[in-house]
């Protein structure tokens, strides 16, 4: 049997103490009453009701990537852990409204929180599931100087800020139907990198790093959750469905303006007049995906996903971080490039 990874060895003990913070986190809305309301937020964040292949919590790696910055400049990770379920919160709050706002009816391979309970409810719990978010952030007030409990709810606000900027050029172009590549980097700056930035740069405050390596973490983030976004654009188009949850045809079915997609409308060819008529049946879809293929594409998206690890590599390994924690930060760069779902 091959032994566990480093990365592996990490998460063994890291992610239980996340799952357990998230749990108390969320009991918050567990009180007389409000039982109903709080096993919504269990079924969101993957508790109950799996009813899924696939493991309906998501993968947690933005806690764990703060978790593990926390560690690589000389932290304790366990003191961070209000902040890394911060961070994971915040992230459900925005899928249950991407959910909704994006009208789509799954999430992690069974319905969407909005599917099952309405869509009223389900904007309501994300509203709490944010309100949660920010009150994790104070359970540093006990032993953590208040300078850096204020600069860790400040980067935490302004990542949330960051992800609605996003999702509103998201959902303005979606109506335009068109992106230039500029501006899909400003786009998925906002909705996916901001805040894995934010992970990055929050664990190393909260390591104990100064603000020149907190700013180097940042940037590490960016790169990082850049090349997350365009993965996930190409697994939305040539992913397995019975990895992924979703069916591959739905990014092209939704007109979603992923990256392999504003390539080649940006080269006016037949894909783009294809794209162009409104009705997508299930023969269109996979012509529309052949075209990606032929018109390059598919390699385009690849290598830019490719450029931005090995950018992202190349600036984590600048800060010289410690072991074990390095490693584990390495390897976790490598398999998001080369994950399947």
């Amino acid at each position: 049997m091959t032994p566990p990874s480093v990365l592996d060895q990490q998460a063994a003990s890291m992610l239980p103490a996340v799952e357990r913070e998230l749990q108390r986190q969320v009991r918050r809305m567990d009180t007389p009453g409000m039982s109903p309301f709080h096993r919504m937020l269990e079924y969101h964040m993957g508790w109950s009701q799996a009813r899924s292949r696939r493991p309906p919590g998501g993968k947690r790696v933005r806690p764990l990537l703060a978790l593990l910055v926390c560690r690589a400049v000389g932290g304790r990770w366990q003191r961070a852990l209000p902040a890394a379920a911060a961070l994971e919160i915040v992230h459900n709050f925005s899928l249950v409204h991407d959910d909704i706002q994006d009208n789509s009816p799954t999430r992690r391979g069974r319905p969407a929180l909005w599917k099952v309970y309405g869509m009223p409810l389900a904007i309501n719990a994300g509203d709490a599931l944010l309100t949660i978010a920010n009150l994790a952030i104070l359970d540093f007030s006990r032993g953590t100087p208040p300078r850096t409990v204020t600069h860790v709810a400040r980067m935490l606000q302004q990542a949330c800020l960051d992800l609605t900027r996003g999702q509103h050029l998201d959902l303005s172009h979606k109506q335009q139907r068109s992106l230039t590549v500029r501006a899909y980097w400003s786009m998925i700056d906002g909705k996916t990198a901001a805040l894995i930035s934010a992970c990055a740069e929050i664990g190393a405050a909260l390591g104990g790093a100064g603000t020149p390596a907190q700013l180097r973490y940042r940037r590490f983030g960016r790169l990082l959750g850049a090349a997350f976004q365009v993965q996930d654009d190409l697994l939305g188009i040539w992913g397995d469905e019975a990895v992924t949850g979703k069916s591959a045809a739905t990014d092209l079915v939704e007109g979603k303006l992923s990256l392999p997609v504003v390539y080649a409308l940006r080269l006016n060819g037949r894909f783009a007049r294809e794209w162009s008529k409104p009705a997508r049946s299930a023969k269109r879809v996979a012509t529309l995906r052949s075209l990606l293929e032929e018109e390059g594409a598919m390699a385009y998206a690849t290598r830019q996903a490719k450029r931005l690890t090995n950018a992202a590599v190349a600036e984590l390994e600048a800060l010289h971080p410690r072991e074990p924690a390095a490693s584990a930060l390495n390897e976790l760069v490598r398999r998001l490039l080369g994950r399947q779902a």
